[in-house]
């Protein structure tokens, strides 16, 4: 099983069908908090729907086309991130990320989407990496802020959450950024 050991206390692994219910428990838990910016989670009712969208996570890692890991914080379950499609062509994919409300500030959620930058860049030999985030949305602004991304620019109306358009704020990342940074 893939999986980014990041420090002592967080792991990166690659979501298996023995997660579903801690998966749900997770976005259940959480719901109120999630909503606020991720369009799919009232959509999320039984830990069974996760029985078959985990399998396609699994098949999209198998074919090299990004993954979906969940961030485990001394072995508990607080969030996922991941790779959204690979553009291999043109080198480049998006991250998305989500983190339980009780496991915020404590850096947990900034040094994931740091190892997941070094795997793109030095291990994928990605070029470019995108995150987009809610205008309003400072807690998920931040990270890529802190990470040195910078802010290329706005979707206005961008997704639609809770049944009203919101704009998107896109930051992006090179390689050669990356390797300057760190």
């Amino acid at each position: 099983m893939f999986s980014l050991k990041v420090n002592q206390e967080i792991e990166l692994q690659l979501l298996q069908l023995r997660d579903a219910e801690e998966l749900y428990q997770l976005v259940d838990s959480n719901r109120r908090h999630l909503r606020q910016w991720l369009p799919w989670v009232d959509s999320m009712n039984s830990p069974l729907q996760y029985h078959s969208i985990i399998p396609m996570w699994l098949k999209q890692f198998a074919d090299n086309n990004g993954f979906n890991l969940g961030i485990r914080y001394n072995k508990i379950l607080v969030g996922s991130l991941g790779f959204h499609h690979i553009d291999w062509h043109n080198e480049q994919t998006s991250i998305g990320y989500y983190l339980a409300e009780q496991a915020q500030g404590r850096g947990i959620m900034t040094k994931s989407v740091q190892a997941l930058l070094n795997y793109a860049f030095y291990d994928l030999g990605l070029n470019r990496i995108e995150i987009r985030c809610g205008t309003r949305n400072i807690a998920s602004r931040s990270i890529p802020v802190r990470l040195g991304f910078t802010e290329e620019g706005l979707i206005r109306d961008g997704e639609k959450l809770n049944g009203f358009f919101h704009d998107l704020i896109v930051y992006g990342l090179l390689a050669r950024e990356w390797r300057n940074l760190s």
